[in-house]
């Protein structure tokens, strides 16, 4: 494989030797990352993905093909390719990001919740992720059902209500799964947190 004219870096240089004397070695990690910097994003995949079918667990190579399968705008592909990384180093806040930033992109405001909590977790002061924790929580517990907010007026603070006036409109099904997602949360967290005392 060529090396893109213009890009005159000897470290990019000597990445690309380094590959070229031997295909099978980790240096297509930095090789591609050092392709996707100069812009040759399909190039930067295609080798991340070369090196990963020998490489198959090594996660720098999987997080510099998610970098550039971001930079695709291909978000799906690149939660499916971190989410083995996030469960395995939930401290790679690289990984972490990127599929916080994939997930708010597609939509999915319960699993970037999830991601910038961890990043919140492994880096406390991350104020980009404390705001973006914050921002997604609030909008969580207003999509969320009455009765799970707690809601209580002013003037009949501890009102009891029936179950009916509690769910008012809401399915008991869009309940559930709210619950559901609240567990999930809770369970990764605490995975996280076995995670941390081991290391």
């Amino acid at each position: 494989m060529s090396f893109p004219k213009g890009a005159h870096s000897a470290v990019l240089y000597e990445y690309l030797r380094k590959y070229q004397e031997d295909p099978t070695s980790r240096v297509f990690a930095p090789l591609a990352e050092s392709y996707r910097k100069a812009g040759l994003i399909k190039e930067a995949v295609e080798i991340a993905r070369e090196g990963l079918r020998i490489h198959p667990q090594f996660v720098g190579g999987r997080v510099a093909l998610a970098r550039a399968l971001f930079d695709l705008k291909q978000y799906e592909d690149v939660i499916l390719e971190l989410r083995q990384v996030c469960r395995d180093v939930p401290d790679n806040l690289v990984a972490q990001r990127l599929v916080a930033e994939s997930a708010l992109l597609l939509g999915r405001s319960e699993e970037a919740l999830e991601a910038y909590k961890t990043l919140l977790y492994f880096s406390p002061s991350d104020a980009e992720s404390a705001k973006m924790v914050q921002e997604l929580e609030t909008t969580a517990y207003q999509r969320a059902p009455q009765s799970l907010r707690k809601d209580f007026s002013p003037a009949s603070q501890f009102e009891a209500k029936s179950a009916h006036e509690v769910l008012g409109s809401d399915p008991a099904r869009k309940r559930e799964k709210w619950v559901q997602k609240i567990e999930r949360l809770q369970g990764m967290l605490q995975k996280v947190e076995r995670y941390r005392h081991q290391h």
